[in-house]
Formats: structure tokens, sequence, C-alpha cells
């Protein structure tokens, strides 16, 4: 740790970890309503453990986002945070929010709006938190003069998904009005320009693990950010296919989702070009799995799993199937979650007291188990959901019937969901068992490496 302030991640990834465990209780049991009588149909039916279950995603995504870039700004800035004491108010705001929203779902307290059923005084406490973050890291780099590419990209995805979290505060009576301007919130988010914000982590992690050189791991980035621009804006398209808006929007649909999985192809070159050009000689081998993994990951889920069901011929088809959920599950897990994991992994050792470098056995059992439960997850999705498409859409069959014909996969669905969680919970408490610190490795640098020579 070469800032004393960055020791405030440490706190953000402690808070995201704990709605990381938290989304998976929901999540298992969400699953387990699938296989027969549910004995808390009354106390808590699948329509409440799903809301909060999507809903924890987005929000512990976001604070590893938070926790990850007050990692990463003072290092490319060679700057303290301009203001921790914003960074915690910030936090606090965030996590009652959190917790808020939460207890008003078991309560059926919220909007209704899928992935955005926060209720407007809650939504109103993410805006807050948003300006506090811009700017605060605005302060940060406006006070070290220093202002990188990554820094410029990580920065335009976060003021980007500030700006596009607008439509999300408006209220619609008519349900497809709502719908439409729901994606300029979700897809814009997830396909968007948070695509910017992993390209820029991973640019960081490259950089800092492989040490590639800064001007190359760049350039890339640029290519990045104009594919997630041509492509990831018109690409929310393939979410207007059914909703009753004109017959135009399929071909555009179309044509710019095969587009859309260009930028995670380029995000993976980028990944094995540094690698192979560098070699994996750096110390903290479990932070470069976690990176590599996610790379190779998005590009399976987000851009095999993505292409294979968007197209307006096929979507028509598997729409509202099982089909979205293995998609879903294993893009937002690959792009999202393992470079926020990256992120923690790689600063892990300076922000906690003896962690080994290389990591520890229980981390990567924590990454394989991982890895392994969720592609199982994917895979019980995927069957699941082709057999839902035969029966359903093909046959005729009438839902809850179907749902008796596929129950096998659910069966298998848990099974590799509760290896998944496992992993999880070695992640936490790997993360855990070890006390955190807050004193600096050595004095801030004024000079540069190699790699860091290059500022935009």
């Amino acid at each position: 740790m070469r800032y004393k302030s960055q020791s405030v991640a440490y706190w953000y990834f402690a808070v995201a970890l704990v709605l990381f465990g938290l989304q998976l209780v929901f999540g298992l049991l969400s699953a387990t309503k699938y296989l027969g009588p549910d004995p808390l149909l009354y106390i808590l039916p699948f329509d409440v453990t799903k809301v909060i279950h999507t809903n924890l995603l987005i929000v512990w995504v976001l604070t590893g986002f938070m926790g990850a870039t007050y990692w990463l700004v003072p290092d490319e800035s060679r700057t303290e945070l301009h203001s921790t004491k914003l960074a915690y108010v910030q936090l606090i705001l965030w996590t009652g929010m959190g917790v808020a929203a939460v207890i008003g779902y078991l309560f059926r307290y919220g909007t209704g709006n899928k992935l955005l059923e926060q209720p407007l005084p809650h939504k109103l406490v993410m805006v807050v938190c948003f300006l506090i973050f811009i700017y605060n890291i605005g302060m940060t780099i406006k006070k070290s003069g220093r202002f990188t590419t990554t820094e410029g990209v990580l920065v335009l995805g976060i003021v980007s998904s500030a700006v596009l979290f607008f439509p999300a505060l408006l209220y619609y009576e008519n349900y497809t009005v709502s719908i439409f301007y729901r994606w300029w919130t979700i897809h814009l988010w997830v396909e968007g320009v948070w695509m910017m914000i992993m390209g820029a982590f991973l640019a960081y992690l490259l950089i800092r693990l492989s040490g590639a050189d800064r001007e190359v791991m760049e350039k890339w980035l640029y290519v990045i950010v104009g594919l997630v621009f041509l492509a990831g804006i018109l690409g929310t398209a393939h979410h207007y296919y059914w909703v009753g808006v004109p017959h135009y929007w399929l071909p555009i649909g179309g044509f710019f989702s095969a587009l859309e999985p260009l930028a995670i192809v380029g995000m993976a070159i980028y990944a094995y070009g540094a690698m192979r050009r560098s070699g994996m000689s750096h110390p903290n081998v479990l932070a470069l799995h976690w990176t590599l993994g996610s790379t190779i990951f998005t590009l399976f889920g987000a851009g095999l799993l993505g292409l294979a069901h968007t197209w307006p011929s096929i979507n028509k088809w598997t729409h509202g199937t099982l089909i979205t959920a293995m998609h879903g599950h294993a893009a937002f897990y690959g792009a999202y979650a393992m470079i926020t994991l990256a992120m923690i992994s790689y600063a892990q050792p300076s922000l906690t007291q003896g962690r080994p470098e290389k990591g520890t056995s229980i981390g990567y059992w924590a990454f394989w188990l991982q890895l392994g439960g969720m592609f199982g997850m994917t895979i019980s999705f995927a069957t699941a959901g082709i057999g839902q498409v035969y029966l359903e859409r093909i046959m005729g069959m009438g839902y809850l019937d179907a749902q008796l014909k596929i129950q096998i996969h659910f069966v298998m669905l848990i099974i590799c969901g509760t290896i998944f969680a496992t992993g999880v919970a070695l992640f936490i408490y790997d993360f855990f068992r070890y006390r955190p610190r807050f004193d600096v490795d050595e004095p801030a640098a004024e000079g540069s490496t190699a790699s860091d020579a290059r500022v935009s």
C-alpha cells in the first residue's frame, strides 16, 4: 500500500463481500422453491427472495467498484485520496440504503421495476452517494495533476453510470414505457459503461501483475471503449423485441447484439497478449488467476452465451425462459464479480496483516470451487432452459407442468450452487481471517517505473 488513504478500500470490500454472501443465501433459497412444497411460502415467497437476490447483486458489485476505485485512483495519481472522511460518509449512506432496501423488500416495499425496485427515497440516497464518489475521485485526480488513460476510462465509466441512473428516478404508469426506459439504466450499465469500468480495472491489473507496457495496454482500452460505444448502446434494442415497440427494433437489436461480443473478444486478446509478453512472474499468482479467469469467463458467459440467444429469430423462443438466467449468471459473474474479486485479491496483501502475497491455499480453493460451481450452474440453467423452450413454446405445455418435467435440472442447479457458495464462503473467510492494516509499505515514490511512464 503506497498511500494510507487506500486503506478505505478495505471497508468497501468488506461490505461488498458480506452483501455477496447474503445474495447467495437468497439465491439458493429461490432455487429450492422450484423443487416442491414451499414451507416459507407465506413468509418469504419466491417473488421476495428473487427481488432481494437480484438487487443485492447490483448493490454489492457497485460497492466493490467503489472500493476498487478508491484503491486504484491514489495509486495511479500518486497521491492521497482527497477526503477519506467523505469516503466513509459515502460508505455509511450506501450501506444504510442497502440494508433499508432489503428490509423494505421483505415487507413488499418497492417499485416493482425489475432490478430497480428501490423506492424513490433510496434512489435519492444512491444519487447522493454517486455525487460524493465522483467529487472525491475528481478532486483527487485534480490535486495530483496526473491523469492516466486507465483513470480516464474508469472515470468515464463511473460518471456515465451516474448519469444513466437518471431514468431510474422516473415513474411511468404505462408498463411498456417503463420497460423501455428501464433498460437505459440496466442495459447501458451492464453491457455498456460497466464494461469501461471492467476494462480500466483489467488494464490496471495487467500493468501491475504482468509488467506489460502501459502504452500498449492503454491503446487496447481505446479499442474497447470504441466497441462499447459502437455496439453496446444500440445493442439495447435486443430488450425491445417483444415489449410493444415498433418492428424496426428487431434488425437493430439483432445486428448490434452480434457486434457486442467484439469488445469482450478484445478484452480476452488484450489479457492474453499481456501474459504472453510478460509471463506470470508476479508473486501474486492468485490475483492473476482472478484476472485471467475474468476475461475467459466473460468471453464465455457474456460473449458466447449472449450471442447464442439475442438474435431475434432465436430470442422469440428463448425470451423469458431459463436460457436468460443461463446467460445472466455467467455474464455477470465473469465480467463484474470476478474482476471485483481480482481487485480484492490484488489489494489484500497490502490491506491485511500477515497475508502471503502469492495467496493462500484457501484462496485457490475458493477460486476453483467458484469457477466449477458457476460453470455447473450455467449448464444446469442451459439444459433446463432448452427443455422449457421445447415443452412450453413448441409442445404448448403449461408452465407448471413443464416445471415438473425439468425439476431434475434444479437438483443439479442446487448442487452446483452449493459448490459455488462454498467457494464464496471460503473467499469471505480468507478475507476476514487476517486483520486489516493501515500503515504504508514504503514512502510513495515521486518517480515512476517504466510501465508507469506514460501519462495522458
